[in-house]
């Protein structure tokens, strides 16, 4: 069964590979990349690495740690972003005895109310403009310690009078540790295409290999997140055709040479861009703070103006668990702007 669920994943990892990466600003719907709940976006990752038996959340975001004690429970999301946007989402799991554990999740996303101009500038009222997306999860459990899944993910794109139609599939795989405290996980996230596009123009999904883990540390109150996105593409800042860099000096028309150390930073740089660090500290068993870094959202979002703090990159929250229900809370500093407030529960019907 080991062997099996081995094959399985690399199966489906290999088969991703024949997919173009793509980063921001080079795919369509952005409601695939939106993280869903208030955990996730405290610890400013994709998905939760994490054996939790009774977060459901971990299982909506990351398909191959659906467990069978989430057998009816519900998740609810709800994210105010950047003006009149907002995203919600909500999940639900049930345990058969003959399937396994199926979970189902519905998330929305929301742009507002925009005014609307013929080619004369003439108003013609207002519309809106939404994304849809359907996910149904399913895992498979190899042994006590690995375990594979998988997520379909139907998408819905309405934007004014346009329509556009998409088929995503997630594909992970974990191990978690016999002690729990130790929890590894690869994912292929948004395998597919468009099915029907705005204008005959196919668009990309924003389809990522990352790979990510967490720890819980030893006799102390800290789990310890780390992961790496973006993994089938090296360079991941953005080169302004505006604002070419200078590779000949424009006095002598001689090549500028650059330190050895120069190469270095840039490579380090690089890597940088691809990891995002979390921690989460448990306190008095039912309070959880969480905090959340991203080098790459601090880079790309920083400003010239030096008089304020960059914080962009940032992000913190907070949990409170009882016997039937969590609540969580979060803010994520995209850039100096605004920051949107994250807000979930889970509960046990």
């Amino acid at each position: 069964m080991r062997s099996l669920g081995c094959l399985l994943l690399l199966l489906c990892c290999g088969l991703s590979g024949f997919l173009k990466a793509q980063v921001a600003g080079m795919n369509t719907l952005p409601v695939l990349q939106m993280s869903s709940s208030a955990r996730t976006a405290a610890l400013g990752i994709t998905y939760l690495p994490l054996y939790d038996a009774n977060d459901i959340q971990v299982a909506l975001d990351n398909p191959s740690l659906l467990q069978p004690q989430y057998h009816n429970r519900m998740a609810l999301n709800y994210v105010g972003l950047f003006s009149e946007s907002k995203f919600a989402s909500v999940a639900y799991a049930r345990n058969f005895k003959r399937f396994g554990t199926v979970l189902v999740g519905l998330q929305y996303n929301g742009y507002g109310q925009f005014d609307a101009y013929d080619e004369n500038e003439t108003p013609q009222g207002s519309f809106s403009a939404s994304d849809i997306a359907l996910a149904v999860a399913w895992t498979m459990h190899v042994d006590s310690n690995f375990s594979v899944g998988a997520a379909i993910r139907p998408v819905c794109s309405q934007y004014e009078s346009y329509t556009a139609w998409a088929l995503g599939l997630n594909v992970a795989g974990s191990f978690v540790s016999d002690n729990k405290r130790f929890v590894a996980t690869i994912q292929a996230r948004n395998i597919g295409a468009q099915l029907a596009t705005f204008d005959g123009t196919v668009e990309h999904l924003p389809f990522d290999i990352s790979a990510a883990l967490s720890y819980k540390v030893s006799n102390a109150p800290f789990r310890l997140f780390f992961q790496m996105d973006q993994l089938t593409r090296w360079r991941l800042n953005y080169d302004d055709p505006l604002q070419p860099e200078r590779t000949v000096d424009p006095y002598t028309g001689e090549p500028i040479s650059k330190p050895w150390y120069d190469g270095l930073g840039n490579a380090l740089d690089q890597l940088a861009r691809h990891a995002a660090l979390g921690v989460e500290v448990d306190i008095k068993e039912h309070f959880f703070v969480r905090l959340g870094y991203r080098y790459r959202q601090a880079a790309e979002m920083d400003a010239d103006d030096r008089t304020n703090i960059n914080v962009s990159g940032f992000s913190y929250g907070f949990g409170l668990r009882v016997k039937r229900f969590e609540f969580s809370f979060a803010r994520r500093n995209y850039h100096l702007g605004q920051a949107p407030n994250y807000i979930s529960l889970s509960l046990k019907i």
